[in-house]
C-alpha cells in the first residue's frame, strides 16, 4: 500500500508498505480522508507533539474510512461500515486510567504518533476506537471528529455561560471550531482575532460577531467599539508565546484564558504575576480528547457544527511533505489527505 513514512525532521518518504496485519480485536480501515494537523507539523519540524514519535512511523491521526476487514473477535463492526477513529487508545489498567484521567495513560497507543497512522491507504486499529459515521456525514466531515473532540475537551474547561463574551485568537480550523462551540455554549458575543482576510470571512459566516485584524487594528479599541469591554473567556488557538501573552492581557476580571494552541516544547511566555493577581485570571490548558469523541461526532452528524467551510484543499499523499513544510500553504486553510489520489 502507498504510505507516507516519517523518518525524521523534514524527512517524509512515500513508500509501498504491506497492508497492516489485522489482530483479533482490530479492524482494517481503508482510509478515505485524513486531516493535516498542527501536531503533524510539530513532529515534522522535529519537536514533540502530544506524544513521542519514533521513526520510521506513518503519521496521520485525524481520519475516517471504510472497514475493509475485521479480526476474528470483532463483533460490533462489519466490512463496509463507514467509520471514524479516536486515535488515542488507553490501556485501562494504569493508575491514571483507573483514576478517571485516561488521557494521561502511561501505556497509551497513539495511532499516527506512537504507532502507524492514516497517511496511508490502510490503517489497522482496535475496534474500541471506532465510531460509525451518520448516514449524511461525509468522510471529510468524519475525519474532523478528532479535532472537534479535542476542542470539546478544552471548551468544557472554559466556563462559558449564557451571555458570556468570548474572544478566540487564531482563525484556523481549531479557532473556527471554537467559535462555533462558544456560540453553542451560550456566548452572546464572540470576537475572532485573525490576520488572514479569508479566514476572517469564514469566521463571520460561522457566527462571529466581530472579526479583528490584529496586525492592523488596535484590538482593545475594536473590542470596545463592539461592546466587548470585559472578556469572560479568551481562547488562544495559535500556539505562539506572543498570542498567549496577548490573551492574558485582553482577559477581563475573573476570566478564563484557555491556552489551547500547541507551542514548541522549549518555548516560554512572560507572565506578569501582578496582572494575574489583579484580575484573578484563571490560566488553563487542554490536552487531547478524553471521553469527547462521541459528543463530537454527534455534533457533526446533527449538522450543528460546520467542519468543512475551513477546508482549503483535498490532496494526495505526494503533497504531504510540501504542506507540512510550508506555513504559507497552511495559512490558506485546512488540508485533508485522500490516499487514493
Amino acid at each position: 500500500m502507498k504510505s507516507a513514512v516519517f523518518y525524521g525532521r523534514h524527512d517524509i518518504r512515500i513508500e509501498n508498505r504491506p497492508i497492516p496485519a489485522v489482530g483479533a480485536h482490530d479492524v482494517l480501515i481503508q482510509v478515505k480522508a485524513c486531516g493535516v494537523c498542527g501536531t503533524d507539523v510539530h513532529i515534522f519540524e522535529g519537536d514533540k507533539g502530544a506524544a513521542e514519535t519514533h521513526p520510521p512511523t506513518v503519521l496521520g491521526h485525524e481520519f475516517s474510512g471504510v472497514i475493509a476487514d475485521t479480526g476474528s473477535a470483532v463483533t460490533r463492526y462489519r466490512k463496509g461500515d463507514r467509520v471514524c477513529v479516536d486515535p488515542n487508545y488507553y490501556c485501562g489498567a494504569c493508575e491514571f486510567c483507573r483514576d478517571g484521567m485516561a488521557h494521561y495513560c502511561t501505556h497509551m497507543t497513539g495511532y499516527g504518533t506512537t504507532v502507524d497512522g492514516a497517511f496511508a491507504e490502510y490503517c489497522a486499529v482496535n475496534e474500541k476506537q471506532v465510531y460509525p459515521l451518520g448516514d449524511g456525514t461525509s468522510f471529510q466531515q468524519g475525519a474532523m471528529t478528532e479535532p472537534v473532540a479535542c476542542c470539546l475537551h478544552g471548551m468544557d474547561m472554559c466556563e462559558i455561560r449564557p451571555g458570556s463574551h468570548v474572544a478566540v485568537i487564531g482563525g484556523g480550523m481549531i479557532g473556527l471550531i471554537m467559535v462555533q462551540l462558544a456560540r453553542l455554549a451560550g456566548a452572546s458575543r464572540i470576537a475572532l482575532l485573525e490576520p488572514v482576510e479569508g479566514k476572517r470571512a469564514v469566521g463571520k459566516a460561522l457566527g462571529t460577531d466581530v472579526c479583528i485584524d490584529p496586525l492592523h487594528e488596535d484590538v482593545p479599541t475594536a473590542l470596545a467599539a463592539h461592546g466587548m469591554l470585559c472578556l469572560n473567556t479568551v481562547i488562544e488557538c495559535v500556539g505562539r508565546p506572543a498570542t498567549i501573552e496577548q490573551a492574558i492581557e485582553l482577559a477581563g476580571p475573573k476570566a478564563v484564558v484557555m491556552m489551547f494552541g500547541l507551542t514548541r516544547p522549549d518555548e516560554a511566555i512572560a507572565v506578569k504575576p501582578f496582572t494575574v493577581f489583579q484580575k484573578e485570571i484563571v490560566l488553563k490548558a487542554s490536552y487531547i480528547n478524553p471521553y469527547t469523541q462521541r459528543r463530537a461526532l454527534d455534533l457533526i452528524d446533527s449538522g450543528r457544527l460546520d467542519v468543512t467551510s475551513m477546508v482549503h484543499a483535498v490532496c494526495g499523499l505526494d503533497r504531504l511533505a510540501d504542506i507540512l513544510g510550508s506555513p504559507q500553504e497552511r495559512s490558506l486553510g485546512k488540508f485533508i489527505i485522500d490516499p487514493s489520489l
